[in-house]
């Protein structure tokens, strides 16, 4: 097994295990960092910044609090929409970095040993 076949197989491990620990995030009180609504905003600080406000209606989530539509008063239902956001995010974000990488390495000479 060579070094970068090592490298990712424990990467892979590493980002599993972050999956697997996703819905600890349901234990906690409150709301996460950086996931507040504009409403929640101007009740944490006081003010809501303008950026803020002019964009705060330009994305809704797919997945609204991580929560599937028909479970999500359950515990369950939370910590399954809660793996659902985690591999989507995690298998759009490998892809992406795949692309790029391709992209990067398409016309890069070749190593024949």
């Amino acid at each position: 097994m060579t070094f970068v076949d090592r490298l990712l197989r424990n990467l892979l491990i590493v980002f599993v295990a972050l999956i697997v620990l996703v819905p600890i995030g349901l234990l906690a009180s409150g709301t996460a960092y950086g996931e507040w609504s504009a409403e929640e905003l101007q009740g944490l600080v006081g003010f809501v910044p303008a950026g803020v406000a002019s964009l705060s209606g330009l994305w809704h989530a797919p997945l609204p609090d991580y929560g599937l539509p028909v479970l999500s008063d359950t515990f369950l239902g939370q910590s399954l929409g809660y793996y659902a956001s985690a591999i989507i995010g995690a298998v759009l974000c490998g892809g992406v970095f795949i692309l790029i990488g391709r992209a990067l390495t398409r016309n890069a000479p070749k190593n024949e040993e």
